[in-house]
């Protein structure tokens, strides 16, 4: 394998997940006093916590949503970098585990970016008179049903290709060494998960919904480290 457009592509993705990161933090690390909205308040159940969106700037809501879909070829080709490294492994599961990996990060752009109008949603529900209100939450409603049918084959995905990459890897045909079967976006995101629970308070706060894309940065400094030298 040739070193330099390896470690480009492996440098790219990492980008990628950094920037989807940061637009995750634009879209969700806010904190806000529920008793101060009494508007949102009859519709908890149905905004599930959205109700931190309710203060955030318009500009930051755009660049948060519009970060992460730019970022989104960045981890296309991040995936040419993971499929280099699986390189004499069977070649029809390792296309299977990049076809799936990008199918995750295309469909998950469209969930991303949408979270934008989820914001704008919220602060009207909490600007307009309560007798108009009916017609923002029929929105929110409908909103909700395209983002639970768009994430469900994401997280599907990105399971099923976690579980390929890792039988491929512990087969000893690819470039990873063995211990790579443990470094996947999944684990990563379950060891976030976990880890999370014991960072302070504040840092918490502050990557507030980038759980995932963490993990995506996880794994590719690792997929990079083990693939610097080819």
């Amino acid at each position: 394998m040739e070193h330099l457009p390896l470690r480009i592509t492996g440098l790219l993705g990492f980008l990628g997940a950094f920037m989807y990161a940061i637009g995750d933090v634009l879209l969700l690390a806010n904190k806000i006093n529920k008793d101060d909205y009494p508007k949102l308040k009859p519709f908890a159940k149905l905004l599930s916590g959205a109700e931190i969106m309710a203060t955030l700037p318009p500009n930051r809501m755009i660049w948060g949503a519009l970060l992460g879909v730019f970022a989104t070829p960045l981890y296309v080709v991040g995936y040419w970098h993971i499929y280099q490294g699986l390189g004499g492994a069977n070649a029809s599961v390792a296309l299977a585990v990049i076809g799936l990996f990008g199918s995750a990060s295309i469909i998950g752009a469209f969930v991303h970016g949408s979270f934008y109008y989820m914001g704008e949603y919220v602060q009207a529900l909490n600007n307009v008179n309560e007798e108009s209100q009916a017609v923002i939450v029929k929105m929110i409603e409908r909103h909700k049903k395209a983002l639970i049918i768009s994430y469900a084959p994401v997280m599907i995905f990105i399971v099923i290709a976690s579980i390929l990459f890792s039988v491929l890897v512990a087969s000893g045909n690819t470039a990873f060494p063995i211990w790579m079967i443990w470094i996947t976006p999944l684990t990563m995101t379950i060891a976030w998960l976990v880890l999370k629970r014991i960072l302070p308070q504040f840092v918490r706060d502050t990557t507030e919904g980038a759980g995932f894309n963490i993990a995506f940065m996880a794994f590719f400094a690792c997929t990079l480290t083990t693939l610097w030298n080819g």
